[in-house]
């Protein structure tokens, strides 16, 4: 089994940045893809980025030119640097890792962007 633990989250101000960050541990061999994922008050839980194993990526239309997703291999993380961020980033970020038969869920952290 894969554990998460996220960490980064909190207030800040339109057009400021924050940094997410996710500690894996447990089976992370088996891991092949972490993402981001977002969800909002009365609303679905959105796919933010994601990266692959072998270093792709992927971003949402709403956040691409302003996040980006990067992977430590070596500490088992993965971070999404959030910049020129703006009141509807608002939201509880739920870091992921996807294993051939699961995916597992960070607790969540959240983000508020507001002045």
């Amino acid at each position: 089994q894969v554990q998460l633990v996220e960490s980064g989250g909190g207030l800040v101000q339109p057009g400021g940045s924050l940094r997410l960050s996710c500690a894996a541990s447990g089976s992370i061999f088996t891991i092949n893809a972490m993402g981001w994922y977002r969800q909002a008050p009365g609303k679905e839980r959105e796919l933010v980025a994601a990266t692959t194993r072998g270093g792709s990526t992927n971003y949402a239309d709403s956040v691409k030119g302003r996040f980006t997703i990067s992977r430590d291999n070596a500490k088992n993380t993965v971070y999404l640097q959030m910049n020129s961020l703006k009141p509807e980033d608002t939201a509880v970020y739920y870091c992921s890792a996807d294993t051939p038969y699961l995916r597992t869920w960070g607790q969540g952290t959240l983000v508020t962007v507001s002045s």
